[in-house]
């Protein structure tokens, strides 16, 4: 084993040696000169896909063929997956990731995922690898939707960090074209990587000239885990924004999140998305979205309270990220028709016009609030 490694490498010295210096092409496609003037991730273009198309992607992704001998657990999930969007047409959280990077595939995007416990999911909702019984092998299904698509790659990375978080950065760096994701098992577990958030995710164009679209999923959420296990930090992140450097995401829906990762793809110059994702509401029975909302329109950065009455509203709550759920259910339990919640799904860039437009819907409100879960000296 150690001959052939060190086999390995010398020819690969040897190559690097000689002949031609190869042809950089990614450094024209990240050189930040690329980003067009007025770009402010902001904006939400349509990313909707037809209906008939995502539920054949549904039936490629979550229809296990009968022939393929996975543990029984596993395939009750998928078969809730399948019936849930071809029965009753509505999706939770981990159908909407696995459609997003569906139709990516099928467009031609490369998906790549890696993270500590990422194929499985640190909270077993994404099930992307399925192990064979009594085998070695593995069924990848969103590796087989239909001939000619992109490559999809999933890796369980090693417990360090600084280290994945630095080789991914420099992969989303050279694969431009590419969706390139990052997991924390935890969202706290950032705290490893620091030095390549602080010295080259924040500061990609400022300091080297370079943009980079490396996505960060960060699970967020005091669900009573503790220290280490809570919360994401949403705060050092808005520390590091300025200019449009970066996207910083709290959504509230599976089809918000599928938009939102389609449209971090339709962008034509990229810079890196942070997105709290959820523990709890992986599997809140009211975080689902119906198929139509995945066909139509776009990422929605404020959304508003479908139900409240501007003439009446005297008082508007915002918030972010799970928090919503409970807040709307004291709403309607206590019938507080005076009272809007309104979820701000993007933290930065803030939807300016989108929040100018809630002002002069609720102009009968006198008080305008912002609801966290966070204790308040944490941002």
């Amino acid at each position: 084993m150690e001959a052939e490694i060190r086999a390995s490498l010398q020819q690969d010295l040897d190559l690097a040696r000689g002949g031609e210096e190869p042809h950089c092409h990614y450094q024209l496609a990240c050189d930040r000169r690329n980003r067009p003037a007025g770009l402010t991730y902001t904006g939400s273009p349509p990313t909707g896909v037809e209906r008939e198309r995502l539920l054949a992607l549904g039936r490629k992704v979550f229809q296990i063929p009968s022939a393929i001998g996975v543990f029984d657990k596993i395939r009750k999930i998928y078969d809730g997956w399948a019936r849930s969007l071809l029965d009753k047409g509505e999706c939770d959280w981990a159908m909407g990731e696995h459609l997003a990077y569906a139709s990516l595939l099928t467009d031609g995007v490369p998906v790549r995922v890696s993270g500590q416990d990422c194929e499985r999911g640190t909270f077993s909702h994404r099930h992307a690898v399925l192990r064979i019984e009594d085998s070695e092998e593995e069924y990848v299904p969103l590796d087989r939707l239909e001939p000619g698509q992109a490559r999809f790659e999933i890796h369980n990375s090693l417990l360090s960090e600084y280290a994945v978080l630095g080789f991914e950065y420099g992969f989303a760096s050279v694969r431009t074209d590419g969706l390139t994701v990052w997991e924390a098992q935890f969202g706290d577990f950032a705290n490893g990587a620091q030095i390549i958030i602080d010295q080259y995710l924040a500061a990609a164009e400022t300091k080297w000239n370079r943009l980079n679209g490396l996505v960060l999923y960060l699970p967020h959420g005091s669900e009573g885990q503790g220290p280490e296990h809570s919360s994401a930090r949403p705060e050092r992140f808005l520390q590091l924004c300025a200019g449009n450097n970066m996207v910083l995401a709290n959504v509230t829906t599976p089809a918000n999140l599928f938009h939102l990762l389609r449209r971090h793809m339709s962008y034509p110059a990229r810079v890196p998305l942070v997105l709290f994702t959820p523990k709890s509401l992986l599997r809140h029975p009211q975080c689902v979205s119906p198929l139509a909302d995945f066909t139509g329109g776009g990422f929605q950065p404020v959304v508003d309270d479908a139900g409240a009455d501007p003439a009446i509203v005297k008082r508007v709550l915002l918030c972010s990220g799970k928090l919503f759920y409970p807040l709307r259910q004291k709403q309607q339990a206590e019938g507080r028709a005076n009272t809007a919640v309104v979820r701000l799904e993007q933290l930065y860039p803030v939807a300016a016009d989108a929040l100018k437009a809630l002002a002069s819907r609720y102009r009968a409100a006198n008080e305008w609030i912002w609801v966290q879960e966070e204790p308040e000296n944490m941002g």
